[in-house]
């Protein structure tokens, strides 16, 4: 028996406390439910204000989450929770685009405020719910949808609300970062990582949104959003995953002083903004360079704090959960105060004009060529890169294996990435090449 628990109560007149409808009731609704459940005397003593949960919806009301809820307040109708005019906030916990952005919708056309962590609906739909919230003069609150206990999202709109954005890099996906810290650390293969990481529940059965860099850029969307007032569409933002990386490629990066992170990365120039998440060289001694296992973390350089680095657990049931019951206060700060949308949900104006194209993006290249060992091959390969414009910072060859294949591996020094993929297709239709080449980016 928790000494906290305190049974939801119906009797409250409104006004007297924050009643709040869950909906969705999965791993992270449960965590929420758990706690506003049997917690409330902490949020009563720290906040002086009483947290009611009304309502918990889901389709699925059977299955065991460790948590008991009150027979009273479960129902499978999410419009029974959104039109219950006891309800002053909303928690949208399903996930996905459809129902969400409706059930969002409708919560807000309703009076309600909004908490989501739904990170995949407001990359997308963001400007339409926004609109809408504005519109309804009620609040949505997300700080869950990005790097879960971490509070990013606070400290952007908020804590540094002042200041004007250069960059943000972020390892945003705590599977892709478990993968790449067990290659890197252990000497695991990639699917011996995978594998270790969905036995450990960090990885889903069908993991391709993580590792593939698809999760990393919704992230991205929301924060360019929020710190450069640009909206992203997600067919702007350049995906390259992590399911190439070999170990080959993981000991090249240590001897050569890097390390490999997925990297999600936006950066200002003039009117322009770069957005682009791929696999990237970091030097060993970079900020971000020593975050491992399922950690996130967030470096954001601006004009008035300099160089800031946020840490810490960026998915996962209980950072999760913290993050919406920090939003689920916010907003219940502000109806205790009157205040409706009392918070600038993204800037109105904005310097940026456009999104940079991924074939004028300019930084080095780890280059790792598999070819033939006979005279004459490196010779063409630096011709070839020499005429489109890329200058060789340094070059390695190692001895060659019994099938008389050598690895050449190559830095270059700053070029276009148009130039640079223009030289690797005809590099790789070289005979002597006998694979693909592999290209990695370098960040400083």
């Amino acid at each position: 028996m928790h000494k906290n628990k305190m049974k939801p109560n119906r009797s409250k007149a409104r006004g007297e406390c924050i009643n709040i409808g869950l909906i969705g009731f999965g791993t992270i609704g449960s965590g929420v439910a758990k706690f506003l459940l049997e917690s409330r005397g902490v949020l009563l003593k720290r906040t002086g204000m009483e947290f009611n949960l009304l309502w918990v919806c889901d389709k699925d009301l059977s299955s065991k989450r460790g948590v008991n809820i009150p027979k009273n307040i479960l129902t499978r109708d999410a419009d029974r929770v959104i039109n219950d005019p006891g309800v002053d906030i909303i928690v949208e916990l399903i996930g996905g685009i459809h129902p969400a952005k409706e059930i969002i919708i409708k919560a807000l056309s309703q009076g309600k405020h909004v908490v989501t962590a739904n990170k995949l609906l407001l990359a997308s739909e963001g400007d339409v719910i926004f609109k809408k919230a504005r519109e309804c003069d009620r609040e949505i609150c997300f700080e869950a949808s990005v790097a879960g206990g971490v509070p990013v999202i606070k400290i952007i709109r908020e804590g540094m609300v002042g200041n004007r954005f250069s960059s943000i890099f972020g390892i945003l996906n705590g599977t892709s970062n478990f993968i790449l810290s067990s290659m890197t650390g252990a000497g695991s293969s990639f699917k011996t990582a995978l594998r270790e990481a969905q036995e450990k529940g960090y990885a889903e059965k069908d993991p391709s949104l993580d590792i593939k860099g698809f999760d990393s850029s919704h992230k991205l969307a929301i924060l360019s959003l929020l710190a450069f007032g640009k909206r992203v569409n997600l067919d702007d933002i350049y995906v390259e995953g992590i399911e190439h990386i070999s170990n080959f490629d993981i000991q090249y990066a240590k001897e050569l002083g890097y390390v490999i992170k997925l990297l999600a990365i936006a950066k200002r120039y003039g009117n322009e903004l770069e957005v682009r998440v791929h696999p990237t060289f970091l030097p060993s001694g970079y900020l971000l360079s020593s975050v491992s296992g399922v950690y996130n973390a967030i470096f954001i350089e601006a004009d008035l704090v300099g160089k800031q680095l946020f840490y810490g657990q960026g998915a996962g049931k209980l950072p999760t959960t913290s993050a919406v019951v920090s939003d689920i206060v916010d907003i219940g700060y502000n109806i205790r105060c009157g205040k409706g949308a009392a918070k600038l949900i993204v800037p109105k104006d904005t310097e940026i004009k456009s999104i940079r194209k991924m074939d004028d993006v300019v930084t080095r290249y780890y280059v790792h060529f598999s070819a033939i060992d006979k005279p004459g091959v490196l010779a063409n390969i630096a011709d070839l890169l020499g005429r489109h414009h890329i200058s060789i910072a340094s070059v390695v060859q190692k001895e060659r294996s019994k099938a008389h294949i050598v690895p050449i591996v190559m830095l270059t020094h700053e070029a276009r990435e148009k130039d640079m993929q223009a030289a690797l297709a005809r590099i790789d239709k070289l005979p002597a090449i006998k694979k693909k080449s592999v290209l990695i980016r370098l960040e400083k």
